[in-house]
């Protein structure tokens, strides 16, 4: 079923038989942290909301809020999240302290984090931020801060940091009053910063950027009793990300409602859009979500020689490919019959974007 013709199957009434008594399928819930569920960067989860793929896998997904300060692996250990989302750094940091879940799906193989400069920074390469300081977004950005500075044989010991906070105003006038001369954050930040009128460049070096920078960890004890609703979840989740890649003038309308706040300029929307699609979730394989078992080997000396992880570690004890079909089932045909039914039944919408 696609959002098309929901309501008139919603308006079917089912008995149950000899009984008369009206019942409805009951819906699954999925409680899922993701590493930001306020931002363009992840626009597939509104694009498969608004088009109706979770309620068409029968799930009702409850978004736990990313802006914590607790370790998302305890929301698997505890039972809290069913699915969380796990940066390269933070799944090799589970692994090492020997915590017992699988990664199931890639979500990323380029990472949002980087290290911004003004544009009209001295500062050309990470090499040049020796005896400088780095902005950090948060206390989790000196994971990259620390990988990035590494790879120009830098160590924190070489620059100063401090924590800005995630504020665009705030971020702006780090750069504008020059207490900074780099920040550590993520493709969200780059848009505060330059919603904020601030023009920036991204320093950070490809060996870096390219890893799996997010994807779905699943606590092993629980695999087997979520495999159906979790199956059913990546498909929405899958769909939603190849929907939004179809037409990014649609994107762009579901986004600007969702998160107002990262619109308010059009073209820097529409960046930041255009970076998520293309670039940070543009698949390295046929098959969305496909593990890379090489891309998982590559992070790991890097996050050793910084001391993020103690020792080197075999990928095949973390990694889990068998839900990658479930995910993948479905054809592009459908997807861009959703789109242009949505953007035939939002023309006010879809035209207030419009460059």
């Amino acid at each position: 079923m696609n959002f098309t013709n929901r309501i008139g199957a919603a308006a079917v009434t089912c008995f149950a038989v000899g009984t008369g008594a009206a019942w409805a399928q009951e819906m699954d819930t999925l409680n899922v942290l993701i590493a930001n569920e306020r931002s363009t960067t992840f626009y597939g989860m509104h694009v498969a909301t608004e088009l109706g793929y979770f309620e068409d896998e029968g799930l009702e997904i409850n978004w736990l809020a990313s802006a914590t300060t607790i370790p998302y692996v305890a929301f698997l250990s505890n039972g809290q999240a069913d699915l969380v989302m796990f940066d390269s750094a933070q799944t090799m940091q589970a692994v090492d302290s020997g915590q017992p879940f699988t990664i199931i799906y890639e979500d990323m193989q380029f990472a949002p984090e980087a290290l911004y400069v003004a544009a009209e920074s001295d500062v050309q390469e990470i090499a040049d931020l020796k005896g400088r300081t780095i902005g950090l977004v948060s206390d989790r950005d000196l994971a990259i801060a620390r990988v990035a500075l590494e790879s120009a044989g830098l160590t924190l010991d070489d620059v100063s940091t401090a924590v800005v906070g995630e504020g665009g105003p705030t971020l702006a006038n780090a750069f504008r009053r020059n207490t900074v001369d780099a920040v550590a954050g993520g493709a969200t930040e780059l848009n505060t910063i330059q919603s904020a009128g601030i023009e920036i460049r991204n320093i950070t070096p490809p060996e870096v950027s390219e890893n799996p920078a997010n994807s779905f960890a699943i606590w092993n004890d629980r695999k087997e009793e979520l495999r159906d609703p979790v199956e059913r979840f990546l498909r929405a989740w899958s769909k939603g990300m190849e929907a939004g890649r179809l037409d990014i003038q649609m994107t762009a309308a579901i986004m600007s409602d969702a998160v107002p706040e990262q619109w308010q300029d059009l073209d820097v929307g529409y960046e930041l859009a255009n970076l998520s699609a293309y670039t940070l979730h543009e698949p390295m394989s046929e098959q969305r979500g496909a593990l890379h078992p090489h891309l998982w080997e590559r992070v790991q000396p890097s996050l050793l020689s910084v001391g993020e992880i103690s020792q080197l570690h075999d990928v095949s004890t973390f990694l889990d490919d068998s839900f990658i079909a479930a995910a993948n089932d479905y054809t592009m045909e459908e997807l861009e019959a959703d789109v242009a039914a949505w953007i035939e039944a939002n023309g006010d919408r879809y035209a207030a974007v419009a460059r």
